[in-house]
């Protein structure tokens, strides 16, 4: 199901972290008033409304073109906005009051029985709500003026490239949502990591069900960290960014597991997203390309490469390639989120 959308001017108001007011003033009363705004975040910009109104709400379904069946965050300027939002069973308190006093704010979202205040809508009828505090201080500071948790999930049209920047957030919905507040480059570049948590008998369970900035390295501490299969058609999706073909560019992309796999097509233009760069390393050498772009140049360090990885993606896609061939990254601590949203970019060839 899609929601409906007006056309609509796009204004961009300049913001940073020492100089916000003028963007909580411009946002705040749109807000107030049902419209939708894109926000920065550290992790990628975030397409958000109140999150109790569910008018609001099917604005940013209509704007992303989201099916109804694909669940929102819900983001909260304090810990004290999480009460309002979800309910915590007693017997995971202790684990996830560890989880939050570690990583938030920042990209962890937790997935939790919602509080009966938040509309379906937002939560594609789950009994669930995928929940999170941003450390994004222009996104915190415009949710707290408002009073209101927000939904939010990334500014783009669905199933497409995430946008790390103002700029990617014009190209993606220029005439469909009123304001874009600029707070320049996110810091992570990949979505949060999304989990679960169920006790267990000597240790709770830890399901990652995004893979994102906080690893499973990170979440071991806190009790026994496993994977799920993913849905293949939004049938059992228990939280968002779960379905297997998204992040994508509108140019085919061919994620190869080795070299040898590579059969170019005469006559078709190929761009290389490189891991390092260099010549000699990994697919740099195989095939005269139309382009390349390195997702950590020289020194293949993976939260370079995750910061980097939607921007180059997004430079790739509008090359005028025929195809895009990603080089695969080693699959520890950032790079199994890397390698989660180039499989997913690809899920569409």
């Amino acid at each position: 199901m899609l929601h409906p959308f007006s056309v609509l001017h796009t204004t961009i108001i300049s913001a940073s972290d020492e100089n916000y007011k003028e963007a909580v003033q411009a946002a705040v009363p749109l807000l107030r008033a049902g419209e939708v705004v894109a926000l920065p975040t550290e992790t990628v910009y975030g397409l958000a409304g109140n999150a109790f109104d569910e008018a609001a709400v099917a604005k940013i379904f209509g704007a992303k073109e989201r099916p109804s069946f694909d669940p929102l965050i819900v983001h909260v300027a304090t810990r004290a906005d999480l009460a309002r939002v979800a309910i915590i069973p007693e017997e995971i308190q202790n684990t996830v009051d560890k989880l939050l006093n570690a990583f938030w704010p920042g990209p962890l979202t937790i997935v939790l029985p919602k509080h009966p205040d938040i509309p379906d809508l937002v939560t594609s009828g789950l009994d669930t709500v995928a929940v999170r505090q941003s450390a994004g201080k222009i996104f915190r500071a415009i949710g707290k003026e408002l009073g209101s948790p927000l939904a939010a999930p990334s500014a783009n049209r669905f199933g497409r490239i995430s946008p790390t920047s103002a700029h990617a957030v014009m190209r993606e919905l220029e005439g469909r949502i009123p304001l874009i507040v600029d707070g320049g480059a996110c810091s992570e570049g990949l979505e949060s990591t999304i989990i679960h948590v169920k006790a267990g008998e000597k240790r709770p369970t830890i399901t990652i069900l995004r893979p994102g900035p906080v690893t499973k390295e990170m979440l071991q501490n806190f009790g026994k960290v496993e994977r799920p299969k993913r849905s293949s058609d939004g049938e059992g999706m228990t939280a968002p960014g779960m379905l297997p073909s998204h992040y994508a560019p509108r140019t085919p992309l061919l994620l190869l597991a080795d070299p040898s796999d590579f059969r170019p097509e005469p006559g078709k233009k190929y761009g290389l997203l490189s891991y390092t760069g260099e010549p000699g390393k990994g697919y740099v050498s195989l095939h005269r390309w139309s382009a390349v772009e390195a997702l950590s140049p020289g020194n293949g360090k993976l939260p370079e490469a995750a910061l980097r990885l939607f921007h180059l993606l997004r430079k790739l896609d509008e090359a005028e390639l025929d195809f895009i061939v990603a080089e695969p990254v080693s699959e520890v601590g950032l790079g199994v989120a890397i390698m989660d949203r180039l499989r997913r970019a690809a899920a569409t060839v």
